[in-house]
């Protein structure tokens, strides 16, 4: 069972019941970690260190009709930099090393987290949203 323990699924929901996906479909939690395409599973997600690629390379899959945005960034940036003075101010408080020990170790790994984050954060989203086969809301004309 996938989700909340005791969640139901919608009855509008597209997803396979249980946790059957299609073959060669990873799911979304390794297509987010490695930046496997949540169609075929090739590693062909991102261009860049956050950039998705225009499409998949080995199954042609359009990852511009996803709209993942930017939405993760901030959420995530204030989660790791909350995280990351959390240990800062104890490794101070506990060991007492000079500032430049602090410079040398906390900003770099501030941006390799932050990256990564994001990395992850948007290709859950990107897999996610495919799973789900979601879309933009059409209006509907109804005649009366």
């Amino acid at each position: 069972m996938s989700g909340a323990a005791g969640a139901r699924r919608s009855p509008r929901t597209k997803l396979p019941t249980g946790d059957k996906i299609q073959k060669g479909q990873p799911p979304v939690w390794r297509a987010a970690l490695f930046g496997l395409c949540p169609e075929c599973g090739a590693r062909t997600l991102f261009d860049g260190p956050v950039k998705f690629r225009p499409k998949c390379e080995s199954c042609g899959l359009d990852y511009s009709r996803y709209n993942v945005g930017d939405g993760p960034a901030a959420f995530l940036t204030l989660i790791i930099g909350a995280l990351l003075i959390a240990i800062a101010l104890t490794l101070d408080a506990v060991v007492r090393p000079p500032l430049w020990v602090h410079v040398i170790l906390w900003i770099p790994l501030t941006a390799a987290a932050v990256v990564y984050g994001l990395r992850v954060g948007k290709g859950a989203l990107l897999a996610s949203e495919h799973q789900r086969q979601a879309a933009e809301g059409r209006k509907v004309d109804k005649h009366d």
